[in-house]
């Protein structure tokens, strides 16, 4: 396990030795290709160069036909078992993908519930833990999310680079799987990678595992989805289009659809919340990519959608900073983000450019509107817009997504 080409993500990697050897199943959940095969390498290399003998770690990959063989909780079990069939001392389980094990989580509450090893364990599926393995052992399970990489992150696997702005247009284009750096950073190689990388979540995390039959209607479905990223979308909003184009699908397979790709971990749905009323908005969420570079495979890069993906990416830097997020509405405005985390709020407007004193009116104005003392703030990509307007701040883009 060769780990001289990779970057370590220290975020993940300290935060999971934190509980490492404590009575705790460490649950690493993020899309496929975000980077968790690696981070698990890592771990057990750290393992390793810590005096722990090679034979008490097991490392089970179900994306290698190596371990085809387990198909299920009893084939893990028994493997398990039979790899560490005397062998002393604390021992170390690692599974990578463990949704493609059925059932999977009887085995490992049996693991657990034997004091047999510590475990970690990953999965594609935003799902994984509303099995009986989450009620069976409330308050045993740490959950950590990996996400694609921030901007901060991607820079790293780009030392060789000292123009930033033209590193933050490949991240705006490319996204970060962090694959697509040992390729070549055209359009041509890295669309078909990330083009290949949904075709994998379609097939394993999607149409396989909810037995979908009309494939065409998915497709349809992600194409749409994809195409209205930071938009109000709803199933009706979905099914009426598909109308107009004579294609006739019921809201409810829509639904089931939206729900089976955001359990894919290929996008997630934000709601809207009222803040005068304090209350939830239902059924007119938004519509956000978990790495917005596989949308620009699927449908292309286009320019005039620049709003949307430097949307996309504040809100998705915003769940990486660990904050709960939702869409603000007051008197029929809309507020961007509402940051959430602990006793901290933020609310957050973002836009291209602040142009003309029109859009710098409706962007901070908007923000006046609410009547509380919490951090409020306008991003844009005005490298030289320094003013703040009665106490609202603006942050030029690249320097927000380089905070630590």
């Amino acid at each position: 396990m060769k780990n001289e080409n990779f970057v370590k993500r220290e975020r993940y990697i300290n935060n999971i030795k934190k509980f490492i050897n404590k009575p705790v199943i460490k649950v690493i959940v993020g899309m496929r290709r975000s980077g968790k095969s690696v981070i698990l390498k890592l771990l057990v290399n750290d393992l390793l160069k810590n005096g722990i003998n090679k034979k008490n770690i097991l490392y089970i990959n179900k994306e290698s036909l190596e371990f085809d063989n387990i198909k299920n909780y009893k084939d893990l079990y028994q493997y398990v078992k039979n790899y560490f069939y005397g062998v002393k001392g604390q021992k170390y389980i690692f599974i990578d993908e463990v949704q493609d094990i059925e059932k999977w989580e009887l085995a490992i509450s049996s693991f657990f519930s034997e004091s047999f090893g510590d475990i970690i364990i990953t999965g594609s599926n935003a799902k994984l833990l509303s099995s009986e393995l989450s009620s069976q052992l409330t308050g045993r399970i740490v959950e950590i999310p990996v996400y694609t990489l921030s901007f901060r992150e991607f820079l790293e696997f780009r030392k060789d680079s000292d123009d930033i702005e033209t590193e933050f247009k490949r991240y705006m284009k490319y996204g970060g799987l962090p694959a697509i750096h040992y390729l070549s950073l055209n359009d041509e190689v890295v669309f078909n990678y990330l083009n290949s990388v949904i075709d994998t979540v379609l097939y394993k995390d999607i149409i396989m595992r909810n037995r979908i039959r009309d494939v065409s209607i998915l497709d349809k479905v992600i194409q749409y989805l994809f195409d209205n990223i930071g938009n109000i979308t709803t199933a009706k909003k979905i099914a009426d289009y598909f109308k107009s184009q004579r294609i006739k699908v019921s809201v409810d397979t829509i639904l089931n659809y939206i729900k089976y790709i955001e359990s894919a971990l290929l996008i997630k749905r934000v709601c809207r919340y009222n803040i005068k009323g304090k209350k939830i908005l239902e059924f007119y969420d938004k519509i956000f990519l978990n790495d917005i570079g596989l949308r620009n495979g699927l449908i292309g890069y286009r320019e005039k959608d620049i709003n949307g993906v430097i949307e996309n990416i504040v809100y998705n830097e915003l769940r990486l900073r660990g904050y709960s997020i939702k869409i603000g509405t007051i008197d029929n405005i809309e507020i961007d983000f509402i940051a959430e985390k602990q006793n901290e709020k933020k609310y957050i407007q973002v836009c291209y450019l602040l142009e003309n004193k029109k859009v710098v009116e409706r962007e901070f104005k908007s923000l006046l509107k609410i009547n509380d003392n919490y951090e409020k703030l306008v991003i844009s990509m005005d490298k030289f817009f320094t003013e703040d307007i009665d106490g609202i701040k603006h942050r030029y883009l690249i320097d927000f997504l380089m905070e630590k």
